[in-house]
């Protein structure tokens, strides 16, 4: 076996119906120059021959970002890898990474080894939100044979920007759970939901435990055009879902949807989620899931 695998831990305040959706999740251990990263996978009972599905998180993120999108992907018959990106959750961070383009040679890599041993089988589709869209583009652009299609969710890197910086704020100065609190509600409004409904004891459980473990601060490609450079390079279909308020591209999704067209040689579908913020897949899962299957069976 190229990787280790092990049951998943899942974490403790997940609420039961979730916790029991996921309950069958497996933890994969791949590894380049010594460097580890973390999957976690599910798939149906004998669904060996299942397509494969690749979710990749956003920033300051882990593969619970999706934790509300798996289990409806496994019932349409999907299998499901999601990786804690690499300097992300449990896995590890590579020597002198800093940003995103250091991250698809650990996936491309990782997904050999599953490959390898049977099991990721079938064609692959790559699914990127917000730094992973970008992770998936890079990934793509070097790799083109390891997927056959390319699914932009929230994604920057497009070289277009609003007006106003969204005001986010830092948290690891402040020497209380509380006030550490009260800046994660704050950043999660301003960037991740439109709803103040959507910010629920869930949202804030993930976000607390997920930017504890981002050891990638300095960040700095998302507000560059890397994404749109590499669009013309691509011979897959690529498509895109975004929240109709998304904070990265409030009032220009028109925009943006038309310079995605114009770019790609071989476009896919837009999907524009009515009332949702950037983290579209957790505040409107239904008709994100929707979206989502529209285009994975086209």
């Amino acid at each position: 076996m190229n990787f280790d695998m092990s049951c998943a831990v899942l974490p403790n305040f997940l609420p039961s119906d979730l916790s029991l959706a996921l309950a069958q999740a497996q933890r994969l251990e791949t590894r380049l120059n010594g460097v580890a990263t973390v999957w976690h996978a599910w798939h149906a009972v004998g669904g060996a021959l299942q397509p494969t599905v690749v979710l990749l998180h956003g920033g300051s993120g882990s593969w619970t970002h999706w934790v509300r999108n798996i289990a409806p992907l496994v019932k349409a018959g999907w299998r499901v890898l999601v990786p804690d990106l690499p300097g992300f959750g449990d896995s590890d961070l590579p020597a002198g990474c800093n940003d995103v383009d250091a991250l698809p040679a650990h996936l491309h890599a990782g997904l050999l080894q599953l490959q390898a041993d049977g099991f990721c089988a079938g064609p692959v589709s790559l699914v990127g939100f917000s730094f992973g869209g970008m992770a998936a583009a890079l990934w793509l652009a070097d790799h083109p044979q390891d997927a056959v299609r390319l699914v932009l969710v929230g994604a920057p890197g497009m070289g277009l920007t609003v007006s106003e910086r969204v005001p986010l704020k830092g948290w690891r100065h402040l020497t209380t759970a509380e006030a550490q609190e009260q800046v994660h509600r704050h950043n999660l409004m301003a960037l991740m939901l439109q709803r103040p409904e959507s910010l629920d004891t869930l949202a804030l459980a993930l976000h607390t435990a997920n930017v504890q473990r981002d050891r990638m601060p300095r960040r700095r490609l998302s507000s560059t055009d890397i994404v749109a450079r590499t669009l013309p390079r691509f011979q897959v279909p690529v498509s895109a879902i975004y929240g109709e308020h998304d904070a990265l591209y409030r009032g220009r999704l028109p925009e943006l949807q038309a310079a995605m067209q114009g770019l790609s040689t071989r476009w896919g579908q837009w999907h524009t989620v009515p009332a949702a913020g950037h983290w579209v897949q957790y505040e409107a899962p239904e008709p994100f899931h929707a979206a989502l299957l529209g285009i994975l069976r086209a």
